[in-house]
């Protein structure tokens, strides 16, 4: 399984953008896809995670009710939604895939068997 992401750029604080993550390759409905990011000088953080059959999504406390998961499973797609942007959000974002993960292990990035690469996102204030 390859994964694509994209959509990363360059916003305002309060600002928008969608990152996409497109899975190539055999997936299923148990397929996990998480978003995570890394700022300069910091580790690779959780940011969110859903199953490509939907159900509950995660999210790190710190973008809740900011960012928004969805998945488009005849594209094999997963969507970040993100909205009102701080400059904290600024990051390299990726996606990370694996399949079957039970739900306590959305969050951890060892978990994932596969990863893109990573898109650029920064908010400037």
């Amino acid at each position: 399984v390859q994964l694509q992401a994209s959509g990363g750029g360059s916003v305002q604080a309060g600002g928008f953008l969608r990152l996409s993550c497109a899975a190539s390759g055999r997936t299923s409905s148990r397929y996990v896809v998480g978003w995570f990011r890394q700022a300069p000088g910091k580790e690779r953080e959780f940011v969110a995670a859903s199953s490509l059959r939907g159900g509950t999504s995660l999210y790190t406390n710190s973008v809740k009710g900011r960012f928004t998961i969805s998945r488009d499973n005849a594209k094999n797609t997963v969507y970040l939604q993100m909205n009102s942007l701080k400059p904290e959000d600024t990051a390299v974002y990726y996606c990370a895939g694996s399949y079957g993960l039970i739900f306590s292990d959305y969050e951890n990035l060892n978990r994932y068997a596969y990863w893109g690469q990573g898109t650029q996102v920064t908010v400037s204030s």
